[in-house]
């Protein structure tokens, strides 16, 4: 009875999702949260973001149309100062020639990244001759950046302004590419609350021979207005779509507190190594303390079984 009083108690006091009692779940849930990349945004906001960030973290730095691939760049190089593992974002709809693929494959050869993450891009007009990513990885690749993977990404609930057929055949376009520059690679899915959808996007990508690992996008710990007003701020509303299909998720987005990733992490962990999922990338904007706090909490709920 005791026992059952002090599960009652730890269940009520835990901050985040539910607390489940399948030790197997919980551990498997533990393996892939301690193997989370956080994404920061070039703003206001960095520098405290910078400094909430665990030591030697694996981070993602975003490329926005408003701050340019040379703010993305900056922040960059202060993170490997500091020690953390940084992946910048390249946006190809922001590269200016084929001179600026170059310049930037000598600057990642240069600082010692081991990895970038590679985008079409925000921007409503290419600043120079790539409307989306294939194209630029191309010129980018054959200057030889010095990497050993390369981040693409993948859209579980589809593309707002390209048709699917089209995404589908640049995925593996993007893959056999790396596999030609004998680089590995990895897939990092665009926000989706959907696990349904997630799963099904999944399974079929893994059947149409996409062999990429997966990061899973989901956003961290993250207030309902920062999570609308900043992505709306940096021309992501398309990933914001979610709300005029998933009322169940926008309920939970309009409880106190806002949205929690435990529920959505929960459902993938156990599944996690078949459908060839290696990591969770946290959509923070900037709320890093938060999500950090998550984090160390799965974990210290896993380490305590």
């Amino acid at each position: 009875m005791l026992l059952d009083a002090v599960s009652g108690l730890a269940k009520s006091l835990w901050p985040f999702g539910s607390c489940d009692d399948d030790i197997d779940a919980s551990r498997a849930m533990g393996e892939l949260v301690a193997n989370l990349h956080y994404e920061i945004i070039p703003m206001a906001s960095v520098e405290q973001a910078i400094a909430d960030l665990p030591a030697g973290s694996s981070v993602s730095v975003t490329c926005s149309p408003a701050n340019g691939i040379g703010a993305t760049q900056e922040i960059t190089g202060r993170l490997l100062a500091e020690g953390h593992r940084a992946i910048p974002h390249l946006a190809a709809r922001m590269v200016e020639s084929a001179g600026h693929a170059a310049e930037l494959a000598v600057w990642a050869r240069t600082v010692g990244l081991d990895e970038v993450f590679v985008i079409a891009g925000d921007a409503p007009e290419p600043h120079g001759p790539y409307e989306g990513a294939h194209a630029f990885l191309v010129d980018f690749l054959a200057a030889d950046p010095g990497l050993s993977r390369v981040g693409v990404a993948g859209y579980p609930d589809g593309h707002p302004f390209v048709e699917g057929a089209v995404v589908d055949a640049q995925l593996l376009a993007k893959q056999a590419l790396l596999a030609d520059h004998g680089l590995g690679g990895w897939i990092s899915t665009q926000m989706c609350f959907d696990p349904d959808t997630i799963r099904t996007w999944l399974d079929r990508e893994r059947r149409r021979g996409i062999v990429l690992p997966v990061r899973l996008g989901v956003p961290g710990v993250v207030d309902r207005a920062q999570l609308m007003r900043v992505g709306t701020r940096l021309g992501i509303g398309a990933s914001l779509r979610f709300l005029s299909k998933n009322t169940a998720t926008v309920m939970r987005l309009l409880a106190p507190g806002g949205y929690d990733p435990t529920e959505m992490v929960e459902t993938f962990a156990d599944d996690a190594e078949r459908l060839g999922i290696e990591a969770l990338h946290s959509f923070t904007f900037n709320a890093v303390a938060d999500t950090r706090r998550w984090q160390e909490a799965i974990l210290h709920d896993a380490v305590a079984i």
